[in-house]
């Protein structure tokens, strides 16, 4: 293979945005754009400080020892490679309640030049109640920022103590642009910090609800963990980078335009500004999501390893087919132009990339913070309009098999969730089928009461989870007739 490479340009360029969450993703998408941004304009006021807050301090090193410098490999296939040198990251910091850098970090924040705030934390990491949105004022984390807010260790008090920074000094208040698979990214964020800021000072409080942006956004590019293998053909293509990433060709970007403070000219770099991205997010949460949620549970559960290889079994590529037709698509108000079907072949034609070695068990993880968004409020759509919601209710079943911790053939996995102690607990205390669905489906932070209370839903789950562990996967599928239609 001989890989198409896109160097940087090195220009010169300003911190104008600080991101929370110096993963792979955003590694591999939001700097990508702004890389594009900044080598087009020769440089500019948007260069990235971004941070981690909880983990990964040897990233950080990595990144200051490479002068910021990284390199992103995308692959349209196995044949067909980019290689792309980034350079839009200027600063790096390790937050954590372990480190050095937080009081820096904050200072960074508190700047005027600083006018934008993005985040990729996952789910979990802005302590919100799944099921219904709430700030989780349980969880230690928030009990901490709350004691000791200007030493915070969430996203939520970095954002609030930063923000009161600003209020104090009259510095006009930065947006905060969540790009977590959450819908309505913006609106949970603003309401995190919004009801973390009350326990601090009202006034505060209402200064941010009056005063800050919280625009919406929707992201989508495949972007697996990095593993041995992925660094190893790296190393072939001469490529020695630690701080590396692999991703698919495929990149998406669609921004709610609210940047009171303003904002690069994204729309020039491939990024979609829209008024309303909801229509969007619930798409890709739904039909990508959901679907990816699907393929990580039942076939965790048949000893699959990555995307790639379910999807090539045909039964799998029946079931997501089903899934999105029949039960996700249904659920969607789409603009004029959208071509769910269209959509849906290009999501099986992307899970077919062979590249990327999009480990399951990545996907797989903190269920308990994505199910809502990705199955449960479709399925209630669906039961509202008398619709299908046997593929929702297999993958329930699976997602329940799945945190025993072990496959269909008893081969261990670990369960990397916020609740895995209590899944452990519910699994030891009831054996029975009947009665652990019913523990399960009473966790009132993943399951909201209108569908669990609905026996329609309940029976539906329970009857998939009988055929799963009694027939396993295989039985499960053809029992849901899954066919291409």
């Amino acid at each position: 293979m001989t890989p198409t490479s896109i160097p940087s340009v090195h220009a010169p360029a300003e911190v104008g945005i600080v991101h929370l969450g110096l993963g792979a993703f955003h590694r591999a998408h939001q700097a990508v754009y702004l890389e594009r941004n900044l080598a087009r304009h020769a440089g500019g006021p948007w260069g990235i400080a971004s941070a981690n807050l909880r983990s990964n301090r040897r990233l950080v090193e990595l990144m200051r020892e490479r002068g910021q410098h990284y390199h992103v490999a995308e692959y349209a296939d196995s044949d067909t490679l980019t290689l792309r040198e980034i350079t839009a990251i200027r600063e790096t910091y390790y937050a954590g309640p372990d480190g050095d850098d937080l009081e820096s970090l904050l200072e960074r924040m508190s700047e005027p030049e600083v006018r934008i705030v993005t985040l990729t934390v996952t789910e979990k990491g802005y302590h919100l109640d799944p099921a219904d949105g709430r700030l989780r004022l349980d969880a230690a984390p928030i009990r901490h920022d709350i004691a000791s807010p200007a030493r915070p260790w969430t996203a939520p008090g970095m954002l609030v103590e930063a923000l009161a920074r600003r209020r104090a000094a009259g510095t006009p208040p930065f947006a905060v642009l969540s790009c977590d698979n959450m819908p309505d990214n913006g609106k949970r964020v603003r309401r995190a910090a919004i009801e973390l800021a009350r326990h601090r000072d009202e006034r505060l409080a209402e200064w941010i609800a009056d005063a800050v942006a919280f625009p919406c956004s929707m992201v989508d590019r495949i972007v697996p963990a990095m593993s041995d293998d992925a660094f190893q053909r790296l190393s072939a293509l001469g490529i020695d980078d630690p701080a590396a990433v692999v991703c698919e060709a495929f990149s998406q970007w669609v921004i709610e335009d609210d940047f009171p403070q303003g904002r690069p000219d994204w729309e020039h770099d491939g990024v979609q500004m829209v008024a309303d991205v909801a229509p969007f997010e619930t798409m890709k949460l739904r039909m990508l999501n959901g679907s990816h949620s699907l393929l990580a549970y039942l076939g965790a559960l048949a000893g699959i390893e990555t995307v790639a290889e379910a999807v090539e079994r045909p039964e799998f590529v029946a079931l997501l087919r089903r899934y999105m037709r029949d039960e996700a698509a249904p659920t969607l108000a789409m603009p004029a132009g959208i071509d769910l079907e269209a959509y849906a072949d290009c999501l099986i034609e992307r899970f077919a990339n062979d590249s990327l070695h999009h480990r399951l068990q990545q996907i797989a993880m903190d269920g308990s913070q994505k199910l809502p968004q990705r199955w449960l409020a479709g399925a209630r759509k669906q039961l509202d309009t008398g619709g299908e919601i046997g593929c929702t209710a297999l993958g329930v079943a699976a997602w329940i098999r799945y945190t025993a911790g072990n496959d269909l053939a008893g081969a261990r996995h670990p369960v990397d969730d916020p609740m895995a102690d209590t899944f452990a607990t519910l699994h030891a205390d009831h054996r029975g089928s009947e009665a652990l669905i019913a523990a399960f489906l009473g966790l009132d932070s993943v399951f909201p009461r209108d569908l669990t209370d609905d026996a329609r839903f309940s029976a539906a789950v329970l009857e998939a989870y009988r055929t799963l562990d009694e027939g396993g996967v295989e039985r499960s599928l053809t029992g849901l007739d899954v066919r291409t239609r």
